[in-house]
């Protein structure tokens, strides 16, 4: 019975033991993963200015390349409203009040509609003037998304860097001492190899977040496109209406 007992108690403990030498092994090992980053030095600092920027930038961009600030339907809605009503100076005030970028590009492209084009209203001039405000505000835009495509590139570059500066001390060392110093060694090695995989954690979320952003840009842009060529078409068939309700067969001839 006794045994028993003690057999149950080392059941009852042993999980929460094993629970603890996993957190002890777990701790151990983050410290030895910081000591190994701070022996790095000099050489880990660019490779965190690097993280800090793709950190800022993915920020930004998350800020930026919204609906709201592109496409929001509520504005989207007021604006159909009015060219349905082909209230085409209604709209080019409304769009002129937001600062979104379809706000902006229907303030500039409204007002090549000419009313003296009936079937088309200037659409090809309308158009061109969307076609050229996109060029012009896109370049911005583009330039922040194109900063993590070069950390995604420099990071690595700089991980090298290290790596190289890394093997060529343990070379030295080794041709110094032959070997008789192995924590030397050991040092020389764990710089190229934390270099390397710092440089590595900086550049695959750059990758990612940079075709993220990008496809990001162009999917809020072809939205404000979409809703712009919807408006024209909405006006086009207002003013044309009747011709085209004219054109509706009401009945076949000899009846």
């Amino acid at each position: 019975m006794p045994a028993l007992l003690v057999f149950t108690g080392m059941l009852l403990v042993a999980p929460e033991a094993m629970a603890q030498a996993a957190e002890a092994d777990e701790a151990g090992e983050a410290t030895r993963m910081i000591d190994q980053v701070l022996a790095a030095g000099g050489w880990m600092v660019p490779i965190a200015i690097c993280s800090l920027m793709t950190l800022a930038l993915i920020v930004l961009n998350s800020l930026q390349l919204t609906t709201k600030k592109f496409c929001p339907p509520e504005l989207k809605d007021n604006l159909m409203a009015n060219m349905q009503e082909v209230r085409v100076r209604s709209a080019i005030e409304l769009a002129s009040q937001s600062p979104t970028y379809l706000g902006r590009m229907m303030t500039v492209s409204l007002p090549f509609v000419d009313a003296t084009d009936p079937e088309t209203l200037g659409r090809e001039r309308v158009e061109d003037a969307i076609a050229e405000f996109t060029v012009k505000e896109n370049r911005p835009y583009m330039a922040w998304i194109s900063y993590l495509s070069v950390l995604a590139q420099a990071s690595p570059m700089l991980g090298l860097l290290g790596t190289v500066v890394g093997m060529v001390k343990a070379f030295a060392t080794l041709a110094t001492t032959g070997g008789a110093d192995p924590d030397a060694l050991a040092g020389d090695i764990s710089l190229a190899l934390m270099t390397t995989m710092g440089g590595l954690i900086v550049a695959i979320p750059s990758v990612f977040a940079y075709y993220f952003f990008r496809n990001q840009l162009a999917k809020v842009v072809a939205a404000c496109h979409e809703a712009a060529a919807e408006m024209i078409d909405t006006a086009i068939a207002t003013v044309n209406a009747d011709h085209q309700f004219a054109k509706v067969p009401e009945g076949l001839q000899g009846e």
